[in-house]
């Protein structure tokens, strides 16, 4: 039997949305969840926010996203869960050089190649903070009073163990021939409120984590462990803006560049098709003016690492990190 023009009219142009169909580009078709992998308030926790709100606000994506908190074990908890989830790129999880650095130093059910790595979007700056009314002015001060005082009598916080909180204080004690009793909490926000309540002496926080308690005169920063003062802006008190914080080299502690990436990832054995999507996706997030405004507001630098160029990042950070851990003795065999 024949069939009629208008029968194969319909059967042709059946075929011709089937085919395109099948070469679209991916796109998701379920809500997608956000997983960071630190606390409420901290760092990892307000990056992951701010993506989800500039996708949210300017439509990049129809489907709606959540944003869970899975930071226990150093944020393996968040990394292992994302493992488990190999192939479903509706979760995407959020963090630091930790996704590396942590099965270096813990016996964690995880490692690096387990996830899909999809981009590095920014380098956040490191600070060393102190109580608004402690009674040193800068960090030649701050140090002598730690020298004067029996090794760990001064409580060091910061996010997380074995992680770049600690390395920074473990080299803050060789720099300095000092020792700090290093505290570990589940975010910087929580080593912040901490500090203020006196039941720590200092912490090293990104900027945005403790902006608030500089605003609120609970703490203050004596130096930034950058080579260069960080960008000028707008005042963060009444008379003081990033820009006015020394470098910690040019306040004597001779640590002259310290800071971590914010990484994105998807579980292990998605398509390259979907990893493409989310690489695309984080090149309009960093396109919006939002985008510019977060990382002014926490005075961190935008980047864009995916691919080869991140696949090189990861290893010569691998590398730096060992011998760190290799002096302090962290290093475990997974």
């Amino acid at each position: 039997m024949t069939a009629t023009p208008k029968l194969a009219a319909i059967a042709f142009g059946l075929a011709t949305c089937v085919s395109g169909a099948a070469n679209a580009a991916w796109q998701p078709v379920k809500p997608i969840e956000f997983i960071a992998t630190a606390g409420p308030g901290g760092g990892t926790d307000n990056f992951a926010r701010a993506v989800q709100s500039i996708i949210t606000k300017h439509k990049l994506i129809e489907q709606p996203i959540v944003v869970t908190n899975k930071g226990g074990g150093s944020g393996a908890e968040g990394y292992t869960y994302t493992k488990a989830m190999a192939g479903d790129p509706y979760k995407i999880v959020f963090g630091t050089s930790n996704a590396w650095t942590q099965p270096m130093v813990s016996k964690v059910a995880y490692n690096y190649t387990d996830l899909t790595p999809i981009a590095a979007m920014v380098q956040d700056e490191f600070l060393l903070w102190v109580k608004q009314d402690a009674p040193y002015q800068n960090v030649t001060d701050f140090l002598k009073a730690v020298a004067a005082k029996a090794p760990g009598d001064f409580k060091m916080g910061g996010a997380q163990s074995k992680d770049t909180d600690e390395t920074l204080t473990r080299m803050i004690d060789k720099a300095a021939k000092v020792k700090f009793t290093y505290i570990p909490f589940k975010s910087g926000a929580e080593a912040a409120v901490q500090l203020a309540g006196g039941h720590i002496d200092s912490h090293v926080n990104n900027p945005s984590e403790s902006i608030g308690q500089w605003k609120g005169s609970t703490q203050r920063p004596l130096c930034a462990f950058s080579p260069k003062r960080l960008p000028d802006g707008p005042k963060v008190t009444e008379t003081q803006n990033w820009h006015d914080i020394p470098t910690c080299v040019e306040s004597g502690l001779d640590i002259p560049q310290f800071e971590q990436p914010r990484t994105v990832w998807l579980p292990g054995k998605v398509s390259a098709e979907q990893a493409a999507f989310y690489v695309d996706l984080m090149k309009k997030v960093q396109d919006t003016p939002e985008w510019k405004e977060y990382i002014e507001r926490s005075s961190q630098v935008s980047t864009f690492l995916t691919g080869d160029s991140f696949g090189k990042f990861i290893k010569e950070d691998i590398e730096r990190t060992h011998k760190i851990a290799a002096d302090e003795g962290w290093l475990v065999s997974n």
